[in-house]
């Protein structure tokens, strides 16, 4: 497995030398923790809705998706009574898909939860990023839709210390012969976080940076 510095490197070359490659790469929000439940709710439910869909129609819709769902108050999107739901479903402002206009509900009542145990900046933003696989498998099991990318992409957008297992995040962790094919499994989810935990050791780099240069390296 090449070293942090050898990859960066291969990404400086493709992407016009270091000083561009540095200004291309995006970097984890230090107020993450701070972010309001409602912000995660939201993230959470445009990611949901972006994942198979035009990410144009999401964002051309997404005011009046802030609008029938309260701003995203997880209180009155947790509690909402039936027939309120029921003309959602019908409403023009948002993408009618019943499926995943139910996880705005679910997702509320997760993120509810989590304030037993801090609240949703405590346990989202401050999980540790050496164990970042294991806020993905958290994700998965307790929210909903939360799993693979749309996890991921949920826990970036919020600005949170992340990676992307994206096609080309893949090609580099197999040419580096982390893994032999894209990540599902336990093992092969470890070996990745192992990879990271190696490249955030050696390099004082986030996992937000090492995977976009990761990505861009390809």
């Amino acid at each position: 497995m090449r070293t942090f510095d050898e990859i960066h490197a291969i990404s400086a070359d493709r992407h016009g030398g270091p000083e561009m490659l540095e200004e291309k790469l995006s970097k984890p929000d230090p107020k993450v923790t701070e972010l309001p439940e409602d912000r995660w709710l939201a993230t959470m439910t445009k990611c949901i809705f972006q994942a198979g869909f035009n990410w144009k129609v999401i964002e051309a819709k997404w005011d009046g998706f802030e609008e029938v769902f309260h701003g995203f108050d997880p209180g009155p999107c947790a509690f909402m009574p039936e027939d309120e739901f029921d003309r959602i479903l019908s409403d023009t402002r948002v993408v009618r898909n019943g499926a995943k206009l139910a996880t705005v509900r679910q997702n509320a009542a997760f993120l509810m939860e989590l304030r037993d145990q801090g609240g949703a900046g405590e346990v989202l933003g401050g999980w540790p990023s050496t164990d970042y696989i294991g806020l993905l498998d958290m994700l998965k099991k307790r929210g909903s839709r939360l799993g693979g990318n749309t996890g991921q992409y949920a826990m970036r957008f919020a600005g949170r210390d992340s990676f992307i297992l994206s096609q080309d995040v893949t090609a580099r962790l197999i040419a580096e012969g982390v893994i032999d094919k894209p990540a599902t499994s336990k093992t092969a989810l470890k070996s990745v976080q192992s990879a990271f935990n190696t490249w955030m050791g050696r390099s004082g780099r986030s996992l937000t940076e090492i995977s976009r240069v990761l990505a861009m390296s390809c």
